[in-house]
């Protein structure tokens, strides 16, 4: 499915598959000037180099890079942008603000999977939110294959509701005896995706990926966002955002920001101390 990009208007078909399904894919959300000039940006980060591992069950490890503020920078124009915000805000049926965004780096070969979950699965312990109203867009920025890893989602799994998690590995996933039960009557879909593609899903979806079994890497951004009325009753030590008015940025300042930061960062690379 599609949207305009300069409207981000669903139709009822998208938002009726929305909360059928408990996830909406927007194709080609991405123009691919912006994702490239993503792509490049966060190769050259050296805050995501030495992003943090969390291993799965057997031991491999897969890393992500998270932030909880926003910034002038690239990552935050994308997840600020009203593509993707105003959608989200359609989907959830409220005001959103910024939860928290980051970036997934599934290396070739040695990258490991991330085990069933639900995001408020973990949400629901550390962020002191009562309700599961939030969503997370996730936009690829490679290729996402069965092959190299591409999330895994049960379709209508945000209806069974918050399912209890426990530590798998260094992660936290759900309860495999409940999750046995519902792959018996849900069907498990693979997103496969193009860069520049998004999928919208609910905090109460579950979903998991493989292991990169590929040659080629599998980096993706997410925003994640929560409800206006679903502001956490307390802070919490993590630093996962309470309520706060998000500024949302015109598609246009995508391209914009992205183009201005990848200058900076070539202008850098390719300085004498560089060379």
């Amino acid at each position: 499915m599609m949207i305009d990009q300069y409207s981000s208007k669903l139709s009822n078909d998208q938002i009726k598959s929305w909360n059928h399904d408990g996830y909406l894919m927007v194709e080609e959300l991405f123009m691919r000037e912006e994702i490239d000039l993503l792509l490049k940006i966060a190769r050259a980060d050296q805050h995501i180099a030495r992003a943090n591992g969390r291993r799965d069950a057997a031991g491999r490890v897969s890393k992500l890079d998270l932030r909880n503020e926003l910034h002038e920078d690239t990552y935050s124009a994308f997840v600020r942008c009203r593509r993707v915000v105003d959608v989200v805000e359609q989907l959830l049926g409220d005001e959103v603000y910024h939860f928290h965004h980051k970036m997934m780096l599934k290396e070739p070969l040695v990258g490991g999977a991330w085990e069933w979950h639900q995001d408020y699965g973990y949400w629901y312990e550390n962020s002191a939110c009562l309700y599961p109203d939030l969503a997370s867009c996730l936009i690829a920025v490679d290729d996402a294959s069965r092959e190299n890893g591409c999330l895994q989602v049960l379709r209508g799994s945000h209806k069974l509701g918050r399912i209890n998690h426990g530590s798998t590995g260094t992660q936290v996933g759900a309860d495999m005896e409940r999750v046995e039960a519902a792959m018996k009557q849900l069907e498990l879909v693979h997103c496969e995706m193009k860069p520049g593609d998004a999928l919208f899903f609910h905090s109460n979806t579950l979903h998991r990926s493989d292991q990169n079994r590929s040659l080629n890497p599998r980096w993706s951004l997410i925003g994640c966002y929560n409800t206006k009325h679903n502001n956490p009753y307390k802070k919490m030590a993590n630093g996962h955002s309470c309520y706060t008015p998000l500024e949302k940025w015109s598609d246009d300042r995508v391209g914009e920001v992205a183009r201005s930061e990848w200058a900076t960062v070539f202008t850098a690379e390719k300085s004498p101390q560089n060379p």
